[in-house]
């Protein structure tokens, strides 16, 4: 069962700067803020130094709704116009997995469903509109 649809922005390293921003600008309460420096260690993929700041996920409530924010990694691209993306959020793998492959249908798979340390299903696929879906499973 889907749990909620997030607005999701993407910043170009300066989402700590963002956060900050939008909680006066819009009264919202910082939830939670995880950087990629707070990442479990993988020594075959280091986090680089100028990575560990950059914001991996922040989660701001503004009134009754929820925001979600993340910079890109260094070295992935940014492009003008996906600042925005959807985050869905289910209740189990399976949904997550079928929404995934509804989505694929014209679409571009940018990270494939996988397990991460924060969701045990975790994708990223931009549909057939050119909208930016993250679909996770809690």
């Amino acid at each position: 069962m889907i749990k909620g649809i997030y607005p999701y922005l993407v910043t170009n390293g300066n989402g700590q700067e963002a956060v900050k921003f939008y909680e006066r600008a819009l009264n919202a309460k910082v939830l939670g803020l995880q950087t990629f420096g707070d990442m479990p260690d993988n020594p075959e993929h280091p986090t680089p130094e100028e990575a560990k700041n950059r914001v991996m996920n922040a989660h701001l409530k503004v009134g009754d709704t929820d925001l979600m924010l993340s910079d890109t990694f260094p070295g992935m691209p940014y492009q003008t116009g996906d600042q925005v993306t959807i985050a869905l959020i289910t209740d189990d793998i399976a949904t997550s997995k079928e929404i995934f492959e509804n989505l694929r249908e014209g679409g571009n798979v940018i990270m494939e469903m996988q397990e991460t340390f924060w969701s045990p299903s975790y994708g990223q696929i931009k549909d057939k509109y050119g909208v930016t879906w993250q679909i996770s499973a809690m």
